[in-house]
């Protein structure tokens, strides 16, 4: 089993989170692939812990769909469907509607500067054709007035449905989804959240998703989407 070659020992003061956060952060992005076994004991010893929390973060994974075992046989990384994102992208766009509308009112200069700041992140690394770091800050770019929703239960399912719209993104294409149209999608959102203009900022959003799923569904050449996800089954390290 390949383990990914930028990973470091685990700070034991907050072993149990970081060793899940860092498992999470390599399966939604790609570093351990649909598919491919894993081992406990391989990860604990290239994390420098015991197997206790590497499995008790497996089974937290394994309640997300995104881990599955097979009784003492053996424990892969999820499959993920090719045909996912038509079904989460809606919930996603209707979901932050909702929470922009929450956060309107309590976005600050400074959330904007983030947003900002964070775009331009976006922009840098679709000019190096990197996808994970791409596909990382156009998360964030979103989490922004998702986190000042302070809506803890939207926050949340934003966050298990992202997760799932990364892995296939990635993996499977190669970070497509995010081109520079979204860099200027994300201008035209910041816009209209500096006017204070909702109906503006939902339909912003909303265009935003439904242009990210089209870029999707107009990969038509399959069998090089999965001459890709063949070769990406082990990466390197």
């Amino acid at each position: 089993m390949p383990i990914p070659a930028n990973s470091k020992p685990i700070n034991r003061f907050s072993m149990r989170e970081e060793v899940y956060n860092t498992l999470l952060s390599w399966i939604m992005e790609g570093e351990l692939r649909p598919g491919e076994k894993i081992l406990d004991k391989d990860l604990a010893e290239k994390m420098g812990v015991s197997r206790t929390p590497v499995r008790e973060a497996l089974r937290r994974l394994e309640d997300k769909d995104l881990v599955e075992s097979s009784a003492n046989r053996w424990t892969r990384v999820a499959e993920i469907s090719l045909e996912e994102p038509e079904s989460i992208y809606p919930i996603l766009w209707t979901l932050e509607e909702l929470a922009v509308a929450q956060a309107i009112e309590s976005l600050s200069v400074p959330d904007f500067n983030k947003m900002e700041e964070i775009n331009l992140a976006l922009d840098r690394a679709l000019d190096a054709g990197d996808p994970v770091v791409a596909s990382r800050a156009d998360a964030q770019f979103h989490d922004v007035y998702i986190d000042r929703s302070n809506n803890p239960f939207l926050i949340n399912i934003l966050h298990d449905l992202k997760i799932r719209y990364r892995r296939v993104e990635v993996t499977y294409f190669a970070g497509s989804a995010c081109a520079k149209y979204s860099v200027t999608e994300h201008h035209l959102i910041l816009d209209a959240l500096k006017s204070g203009n909702l109906v503006q900022v939902q339909s912003m959003i909303r265009s935003n998703w439904k242009s990210s799923l089209d870029r999707l569904k107009s990969i038509e050449n399959k069998p090089s989407i999965d001459r890709l996800a063949k070769l990406s089954i082990h990466p390197q390290s």
